[in-house]
């Protein structure tokens, strides 16, 4: 894509993002799936996306090296900030349609929440065409809307929304889906209405808290897209 497409989660709350990564899927059930398909320990790692760096640190932990590319400067240099005491990693101010490393550079790719969420996104799968080492796997994690509380949430916010028109292209680009069952749980109720508060417009935020006035997560569906090179 030519233009970088605002977040306006993280790019404009990255506190309040932080505090969401931080109880998405505490009991690592996205990690365990991906590792099932190809473990990255001693491979070359690109995360596509990166946003504040979140996921860097602990692909670092058993990857030879980490690249995270963000396209938005103050995300990436929150990033790289975050990363900076971590030789094996660095951070690319680029976004995933044109990455600035030679071809065949990664073993697994791995894109949260981060531009692949169907068509339009052409353009990176045919830049991970060209950086994906033979044999290396790349990932694309994304909501699955048909089913789950939050995917309940996301189905009346955004209506327009054709969940099965999206799992039609990644079948016809010839990935493979998981559906994957986790869990979207914050610290405090105040945690969960500030998450809330960036993830849906207010008028949609004022309706799931008066829905569940107690709680501090529910039930969260995904879907892991993956595809072997």
């Amino acid at each position: 894509m030519s233009e970088t497409i605002p977040s306006p989660n993280i790019w404009e709350t990255p506190d309040v993002y932080e505090i969401e990564n931080r109880g998405v899927d505490r009991t690592h059930v996205i990690e365990d799936a991906m590792r099932s398909v190809l473990d990255w320990t001693g491979g070359d790692v690109l995360d596509i996306g990166c946003g504040t760096g979140f996921h860097l640190p602990h692909f670092a932990q058993d990857a030879r090296s980490v690249v995270g590319v963000e396209p938005h400067p103050p995300l990436a240099s929150l990033a790289a900030e975050r990363t900076s005491d971590m030789p094996s990693v660095s951070v690319r101010e680029e976004g995933a349609a044109s990455i600035g490393v030679p071809d065949g550079s990664f073993d697994v790719a791995h894109a949260r929440w981060a531009y692949f969420f169907g068509p339009g996104c052409e353009p990176g799968l045919a830049e991970l065409e060209r950086v994906m080492r033979r044999g290396g796997a790349a990932f694309v994690i994304d909501n699955d809307a048909t089913r789950s509380t939050f995917g309940q949430w996301f189905r009346r916010a955004l209506p327009s929304y054709d969940p099965r028109a999206v799992e039609r292209f990644w079948e016809r680009q010839g990935w493979q889906r998981e559906r994957l069952d986790i869990r979207w749980d914050f610290d405090s109720r105040e945690d969960f209405e500030a998450v809330v508060g960036i993830e849906f417009a207010p008028e949609h935020a004022d309706l799931i808290l008066a829905e569940h006035p107690d709680a501090t997560g529910v039930d969260y569906a995904v879907n892991l897209w993956h595809r072997r090179y």
